[in-house]
């Protein structure tokens, strides 16, 4: 379960980082950016739930804290370019990397962190 848990993490991680970072670039929110977001905010969710099940539970933890308030970033993140895209709102898809730019940033802080305990535990 381990494996699957770091595979899907990783995942995660390359769906956000290209959808992000690709948004970036183009600095035009477009819909395959936006099918990136869900892809990764749906990997992320599910290694979430294997690491959860693994470690027993939810500890309070900075890393939890981070973990849970990226992971809310992420859905929200979504879920706003999913409408922005569907509103056709011009002014807002030009602008959008602004805000992903943010939230990825966030992200990264939990799943460094958990790196870091992961690499911990194992040595």
């Amino acid at each position: 379960m381990i494996r699957a848990a770091m595979l899907l993490m990783v995942t995660a991680l390359t769906c956000y980082t290209i959808g992000v970072w690709g948004e970036r670039l183009a600095q035009r929110l477009k819909p395959w950016h936006a099918i990136l977001f869900w892809c990764g905010f749906l990997a992320d969710t599910t290694g979430t739930e294997l690491m959860r099940r693994l470690a027993g539970g939810l500890t309070p933890s900075l890393h939890t804290a981070t973990g849970l308030l990226a992971l809310s970033l992420m859905f929200g993140h979504a879920i706003w370019a999913t409408v922005v895209l569907r509103r056709r709102d011009e002014a807002a898809i030009r602008v959008f990397h602004r805000i992903s730019i943010v939230v990825w940033a966030v992200w990264l802080i939990p799943f460094l962190s958990g790196m870091v305990v992961g690499m911990r535990r194992a040595g």
